[in-house]
């Protein structure tokens, strides 16, 4: 059962605290995207389809290829910053800023760390907790399991099923929703 996540509003003041345009983009990206730390390390320039609004995950967790959506909001952040940041196709997207060396999963923890404090003081957040984040959000959106599922990767429903323990939210719109009208 998934207890801490941040809503929708967190998510957005997080976003908002950003100093650059840099920080921006790999907290939109955590954000819209729900792919794991490791995988927006590994991201590379060619594998973002923005005309598309969508990602190219290669060889990600168990060497599972898979296309993500992410909104036209992130697309636009990440077209903005490729255009302050130009990167070939074939370089990673992001990297660090002296030496342009591919992230590591701690420099992005680090980096949403310092981010996440500017709003949210000492609360713990971390790039899982934005894949989580994004799934409860969509599920109290209405997003159907699939969705949910093909979006994180999960290879199995039953993982994805955790995150409709989580949220009571959703089943109270839900009931309210499909409630029969006896008056």
């Amino acid at each position: 059962m998934i207890k801490d996540i941040l809503t929708e509003s967190e998510v957005s003041r997080i976003i908002q605290s950003a100093r650059n345009l840099r920080e921006k983009a790999i907290i939109c990206i955590l954000a819209y995207s729900g792919m794991r730390n490791r995988e927006v390390c590994n991201l590379i320039v060619r594998e973002l389809d923005l005309g598309s609004n969508r990602v190219i995950v290669l060889s990600g967790k168990n060497m599972k290829d898979r296309i993500i959506n992410i909104s036209s909001d992130c697309t636009k952040v990440l077209i903005e910053y490729l255009k302050s940041y130009p990167r070939n196709d074939n370089e990673f997207l992001f990297t660090t800023i002296t030496r342009r060396n591919q992230l590591t999963p701690g420099d992005l923890r680090k980096i949403l760390r310092t981010v996440a404090a500017r709003q949210l003081g000492t609360r713990r957040v971390y790039p899982h907790l934005m894949r989580h984040s994004l799934a409860t959000n969509l599920l109290n959106r209405g997003a159907s399991l699939i969705t949910i599922k093909d979006q994180l990767g999960h290879v199995f429903y039953e993982s994805s099923l955790v995150y409709v323990n989580s949220t009571a939210f959703r089943n109270r719109s839900e009931y309210e929703f499909y409630k029969p009208a006896y008056m």
